[in-house]
């Protein structure tokens, strides 16, 4: 699922091609990702785009006069820009679910998973558009106590708040790996368990991990980017994606816990005292057998 860094840089080459630009035309290839009927799509047409933002991980077009299209993405939506927009405004394909026709060019959705999740809002009224905004809080711009409050209200693991769109705003399975092991915290760690200095480093580690993959992708990718450039996985990530392989740090194998569709990826040297954490699939199979710590796992069969 895209996460903030990622609709960072949506929004912003977005901004680039459609401000003052008119939508000419929308055109919605799949009956499902329409989700609302507040607003029918020839309202929408001809008028002027003012502002892309995002509320949460939704991307939201600004047309004047307080109209909007919410584009939530989902796990597998992407969006794709073709310029100078195609002569017969005709899109190929099961995977196009809307297009935007603009006179310099033209913005599709795609999604490229048999489970069509991405949906699209078409709102009248800022009223209406804060029925789309959580209450999660933006780690990028609270104060330290802002996020210790925010942190500590509930007592759940460290993963599980990080990624509560209703706690805050825009992290998810990936970006969470990420500040965790930065933190050196485990992801399984009670929130209200956290003594002050760890609360501190959680918070530091969040800004910098986000802001530094801002400006990162930015760099990465000067022109639009292709489906394919918005991923979860990347190599230089230090965790997440990244089971098995050496730690940037201290060098042992990365290892995860898997969970229906997600896993969490952390370091058991860096951010657990060297114990493993329970897979509960495995531990379940293994029983007795499943390993500890990472030395019991490092001696066991195939690494002695």
């Amino acid at each position: 699922m895209p996460e903030l860094p990622d609709i960072e840089l949506y929004i912003t080459r977005l901004r680039e091609r459609l401000i003052d630009q008119p939508l000419e035309k929308i055109r919605f290839h799949s009956p499902f990702v329409l989700r609302s009927v507040d607003v029918p799509p020839t309202e929408l047409e001809c008028r002027l785009v003012v502002d892309v933002f995002r509320i949460g991980k939704r991307i939201v077009i600004e047309l004047q006069q307080e109209r909007f299209i919410v584009i939530h993405l989902m796990i597998s939506g992407r969006l794709q820009w073709q310029s100078p927009p195609p002569m017969d405004f005709k899109t190929r394909g099961k995977i196009i679910l809307a297009a935007f026709r603009f006179p310099n060019g033209q913005l599709t959705l795609q999604e490229m998973s048999t489970k069509k999740r991405a949906s699209i809002f078409l709102v009248r009224g800022r009223e209406s558009l804060e029925e789309h905004r959580r209450d999660g809080i933006n780690v990028l711009t609270v104060t330290l106590d802002e996020f210790a409050g925010r942190l500590q209200a509930k007592n759940r693991t460290l993963k599980r708040m990080l990624t509560d769109p209703n706690a805050f705003d825009g992290i998810g399975n990936a970006y969470s790996d990420e500040i965790l092991f930065h933190a050196k915290l485990s992801p399984v760690r009670l929130t209200q368990a956290l003594r002050p200095e760890e609360v501190e480093r959680l918070y530091q580690a969040s800004k910098d991990t986000l802001s530094s993959w801002c400006e990162r992708l930015l760099e990465i990718y000067p022109g639009f980017p292709r489906p394919a450039d918005v991923t979860a996985f990347r190599p230089e990530f230090a965790t997440h994606g990244r089971f098995g392989k050496p730690c940037p740090v201290c060098g042992s194998p990365i290892q995860h816990i898997v969970y229906a569709e997600n896993e969490t990826n952390y370091c058991a040297n860096c951010q657990n005292e060297g114990r493993l954490l329970a897979d509960r699939s495995l531990s379940r199979l293994l029983k007795d057998d499943w390993p500890r710590t990472l030395e019991e796992m490092l001696e066991g069969p195939g690494f002695g």
